[in-house]
C-alpha cells in the first residue's frame, strides 16, 4: 500500500512533523502531527501523492540523526534525499535556498537574481514561505535586503535560534 510515512520529531525549537514519500523527504513542518495532519492530506490529495498517512520512526531514522547532529552543532550539511513537490517557479526557489551556506544569510533580492528573475523578489519571498522542507531547505538564512529579520513560517523566535545555532550575520 502506498503511503506517506511521517514521524514527530522533538527538537530544540519544538515538534517538527517530518514526511517522507518513496524513501524521500517531502515535507518538514513546524508543530505537531494533529496540527499539520489536514493541510497535509490536503497537500497530498493536491500532489496526487497518498494520503494515508503511516507513522514511522524507522523509515525517517536518517533525517532524524541528522537533525539531531545539526542541533548538535555537529552537521553543517544534509545529505538527505528529498523530493519537492510545487510550481516549477517555487521549485526553482527551493533549490536556490538549498545553495545558501550554513552559516551565511542572504536576501530575497539575491535569490532572485541567483534564478534569474530579479523583478520577482515578491514572489521570491512567497515561494521561500511556502518551503515545504524546512531547516534542511535554510529559508531560515533568507533575510531582508536591509539585513533585517523578516517572516519566517515557525516564528521569528525560531529563525533567530537556528541563525543563532549557525552563527550566521543577520
Amino acid at each position: 500500500m502506498e503511503a506517506l510515512y511521517y514521524y514527530q520529531y522533538e527538537s530544540p525549537i519544538g515538534s517538527l512533523l517530518l514526511v517522507s514519500y518513496q524513501q524521500k523527504l517531502v515535507s518538514l513542518q513546524f508543530g505537531t502531527f494533529e496540527d499539520n495532519e489536514k493541510e497535509l492530506i490536503t497537500w497530498a490529495g493536491k500532489y496526487n501523492l497518498p494520503t494515508v498517512l503511516l507513522e514511522s520512526k524507522q523509515v525517517l531514522a536518517k533525517v532524524v540523526q541528522q537533525l539531531e547532529e545539526y542541533f548538535n552543532n555537529d552537521r553543517k550539511t544534509f545529505s538527505i534525499e528529498y523530493t519537492f513537490y510545487g510550481t516549477t517557479f517555487q521549485r526553482k526557489v527551493w533549490q536556490a535556498l538549498a545553495e545558501v551556506s550554513y552559516g551565511t544569510t542572504c536576501s530575497y533580492l539575491d535569490i532572485a537574481q541567483s534564478i534569474d528573475a530579479p523583478k520577482a523578489v515578491r514572489a521570491v519571498g512567497g515561494a521561500n514561505n511556502k518551503n515545504p522542507i524546512s531547516i534542511i531547505i535554510p529559508c531560515h538564512r533568507i533575510i531582508g535586503k536591509n539585513g533585517k529579520l523578516v517572516g519566517y513560517g515557525g516564528g521569528l523566535d525560531k529563525k533567530e535560534y537556528l541563525l543563532a545555532l549557525e552563527n550566521a550575520e543577520a
